[in-house]
């Protein structure tokens, strides 16, 4: 009986998929498990496996066909049901069925992530070495940027040593050697953004490697020529370097049906007005990704329409003779302050920074509220109890810790504020997953503290200080930077008074912590009598979606955060 295989449903909030391509033809044999089709939503691009054994009879979407979920796309024929003398012809009849591939991928994506081990790169030993992988850093991660090589050809590493650094458009991290021994090849240089288990490096024996005269001398244990190790250790030139796609502007552009590209692709071309026919798809099989259309963007208001295309990131006032081999086009992550005048790209994360901010204010009307809370309370008793709380705990007492948890217990008595709209519908979380805005050198993340009502004051204390230590060693996980149902910023750590916060889509409501100061405050007694008193104050901006929360929620949830930390009286441990 043949066995329809449907679109599946890879999340809770995907509806339709893109088929971009069959790995099977009609009348091939197929395996239970063995990857049938390619598929992109908005969320993943993914493998399907085949749901049964048996012979491909019919394929029903073609490439480049969305469809939404439960579809059928194609029919297989059970073993024995198609001869090898006689295929499944077009109009084979189908049967009811159901692709157990989207089951198990809906079923995965409503469970919590599980935290998986330390990122450490795949690797394959062949007679040449070890070959270092590009990591896949998440389900929903399938290309990395490599930022920095924390090792050069020649340089002998060890195993979990950090080796590289990449960034991806969850995290920045350090990936650590998969094996011990020296660093023969680095196949990838610092700026190039690849798929996921591209061979970006080889790591040979220990005793492959002498130094002789500076040069590196291989030995025959290690594979690679003595050679190709000294162009592999050569610093790159700047003419090696990738350059940023230039936009195809000269010429036709290409018709739709031959262009590869995602939901999330068309969706930002039909927000932007793009040609998507005029945008280099630098993924696999000449796929336009996310970044080619940013880069695109980023681009086509700067780059002339000419044969010969300057680069847009010359130095102003360079000769107009200047070829694009004279700007330096590696996205570092240094801190060093750029020269006066000069003209850097944009790193990875800034761009996608710069992406998220612009779609969040597209997307959420903004509104603010700024309350003004006295926390000498707090103050005083983290004086009183800092040095013992750290001897006790080994975690430092900071006020995070004490906003924190009166924000959370006032999302429980306000759920509004921890929501989410989704088609036209509210959802109400469940749990509260606080993102810990974390400034870093280099940009900006957001980790999350999971389920954090279920955690005492010590456990939150723990889990924030935990959090951005990891985030600024770029040690984090991808999962551990997503999933934020509300979000807390401390801008005022900078001395500032307050500030006015972007929302984390697609959150309902920020809340902004000013700097904290003692100013004179006028105090009324129970008989109505004044004085002024000197006294430590903050003040908070939240800021609402105010699409699902109106001033007066906002107001409710302040006054009690307000309440909570005014006349702090939980124990701390």
């Amino acid at each position: 009986m043949p066995i329809d295989v449907v679109m599946p449903q890879m999340g809770e909030s995907i509806f339709e998929g893109t088929i971009t391509k069959w790995l099977k033809k009609a009348g091939d044999a197929v395996q239970k498990d063995e990857p049938l089709f390619e598929i992109s939503t908005d969320k993943v691009d993914a493998e399907i496996p085949s749901p049964v054994a048996g012979v491909l009879a019919e394929i029903k979407a073609p490439e480049g066909t969305t469809v939404e979920v439960n579809t059928v796309v194609a029919t297989i024929a059970e073993d024995g049901a198609v001869t090898p003398e006689k295929k499944p012809a077009a109009s084979a009849s189908v049967a009811a069925g159901a692709s157990s591939a989207g089951k198990q991928a809906a079923k995965r994506e409503s469970k919590a992530p599980e935290p998986p081990a330390a990122p450490v790169p795949q690797s394959a030993s062949s007679s040449s070495g070890t070959d270092v992988i590009m990591p896949q850093m998440g389900e929903s991660i399938f290309e990395g940027t490599i930022t920095r090589w924390l090792k050069k050809a020649g340089d002998a590493v060890r195993k979990d040593e950090p080796l590289f650094e990449i960034s991806t458009d969850k995290v920045d991290a350090e990936i650590p050697a998969p094996v011990s021994g020296v660093l023969t090849e680095i196949k990838i240089p610092e700026g190039e953004t690849v798929q996921i288990n591209t061979v970006v490096a080889v790591i040979g024996a220990e005793s492959a490697v002498s130094q002789a005269d500076g040069a590196l001398a291989i030995q025959a244990s290690a594979g690679p020529s003595l050679a190709t190790d000294a162009r592999a250790a050569a610093s790159p030139s700047p003419t090696s370097m990738p350059a940023p796609s230039a936009p195809a502007e000269a010429g036709p552009s290409v018709t739709s049906e031959r262009i590869r590209s995602s939901p999330l692709v068309r969706r930002m071309a039909r927000e932007h007005d793009l040609d998507l026919g005029r945008i280099n798809g630098t993924g696999s099989e000449g796929r336009i990704t996310k970044e080619d259309v940013l880069r695109y963007m980023d681009q086509r208001g700067t780059a002339p329409v000419a044969p010969a295309v300057p680069s847009p990131y010359v130095v102003p006032g360079a000769p107009a003779t200047a070829t694009p081999a004279t700007a330096t086009l590696v996205p570092s992550t240094s801190t060093k302050t750029p020269a006066p005048g000069q003209v850097v790209p944009m790193s990875r994360m800034r761009s996608i920074i710069a992406q998220r901010m612009v779609e969040s204010r597209h997307t959420s009307p903004h509104a603010y509220s700024v309350y003004k809370i006295d926390m000498t309370r707090v103050v005083r008793l983290r004086e009183r109890e800092k040095a013992g709380f750290e001897q006790r705990h080994h975690v430092r007492l900071t006020y995070m810790p004490f906003i924190a948890a009166a924000v959370i217990e006032s999302l429980g008595k306000f759920p509004i504020l921890n929501a989410s709209l989704e088609n036209n519908c509210i959802r109400y979380h469940q749990n509260v997953h606080l993102g810990i805005a974390v400034a870093l050198e280099w940009g900006l993340i957001v980790p999350v503290v999971v389920r954090a009502e279920e955690l005492s004051f010590i456990g939150l204390a723990r889990a924030i200080a935990d959090l951005a230590e990891r985030a600024r060693g770029k040690k984090l996980k991808p999962e551990e930077a997503s999933g934020s149902t509300f979000t807390l910023t401390n801008p005022g750590v900078f001395g500032g008074e307050y500030g006015t916060p972007i929302i984390n889509q697609p959150e309902a409501a920020i809340l902004a912590v000013g700097g904290l100061h003692k100013e004179p405050t006028v105090l009324t007694d129970a008989e109505g009598n004044d004085t002024i008193a000197i006294r430590s104050v903050q003040q908070f901006c939240i800021g609402f979606d105010h699409r699902l929360i109106d001033g007066a929620d906002a107001g409710k949830f302040m006054l009690d955060l307000q309440k909570t930390l005014e006349n702090w009286d939980k124990p701390i441990g």
